[in-house]
């Protein structure tokens, strides 16, 4: 029987050196990622945030610690099972996209699928049924240069599905794009996690994404200060309220 936990981290710590400074990204982090959920992680620049996303994604390993990815300990693998685990368990979306550039929309989706050693003729039918699952069904022979940029973000969530991985990835996300254009994105992850049981975890500084949420984890310094349910937040246009603190001062007056 599979775990509840798709994701365990504890006790992560990551180290880097600059020059002759020891600078902790991360100084001891614990979490749990339940399968299906979609969890935020929040914070400031600097918090850790990119760090712990890129040690769940397996695109970096503890200097400390353990992460368990479906059962795997992304620490004690060599960089070949990594590749692979990420390949099939994990799609990634990045604030810039990370189209490349020279393809059209389909090449881009059908890549993670070629790297899986699925057939071109397989994964051109796939990149286009995906690609009109996401809305660009009559865009599929434009490249980046010919699509908006709501539209290229479109074309990276459908690349992060491509393989029909557990878990997606997505780093800022809506960071380059307008409001409106933005909750459509958070919305379309959204029902990928309701239709398609995807654990979607995403790195996030925007506000919006909170109200897809299950749960918001909030990292600061390296480390995790608070984690909280979907219901313990009042999501309002440009920020949030805490419901807990807002009742005590309510009681106050």
């Amino acid at each position: 029987m599979a775990s509840d936990h798709i994701i365990s981290a504890r006790d992560v710590k990551r180290r880097y050196m600059m020059g002759e400074e020891v600078v902790w990204a991360l100084a001891g982090v614990d979490l749990d990622v339940h399968r299906g959920e979609y969890l935020s992680i929040m914070g400031p620049s600097g918090s850790g945030k990119s760090t712990l996303f890129n040690m769940i994604g397996g695109l970096d390993r503890p200097t400390e610690g353990t992460v368990i990815m479906d059962g795997h300990d992304v620490r004690k693998m060599d960089l070949r099972q990594i590749a692979y685990l990420r390949c099939h368990k994990v799609g990634f979306i990045f604030q810039t996209f990370n189209l490349i550039q020279v393809m059209t929309a389909e090449q881009n989706v059908m890549l993670p699928m070629t790297f899986a050693g699925v057939s071109d003729e397989e994964a051109s039918r796939r990149a286009r049924e995906i690609l009109e699952r996401v809305g660009l069904g009559k865009r599929y022979d434009h490249r980046p240069g010919q699509l908006s940029g709501g539209q290229q973000q479109r074309v990276a969530i459908a690349r992060s599905m491509a393989n029909d991985p557990d878990i997606i990835l997505a780093d800022e996300p809506t960071g380059n794009l307008d409001l409106k254009t933005g909750e459509e994105i958070i919305n379309m992850l959204a029902m990928f996690r309701d239709e398609f049981g995807k654990t979607i975890i995403s790195a996030t500084h925007d506000h919006k994404m909170l109200a897809a949420s299950d749960r918001v984890v909030y990292l600061v310094d390296g480390k995790i200060t608070e984690i909280k349910q979907r219901h313990e937040l009042k999501i309002e246009q440009g920020g949030i309220a805490d419901k807990k603190a807002e009742t005590k001062l309510s009681g106050r007056q």
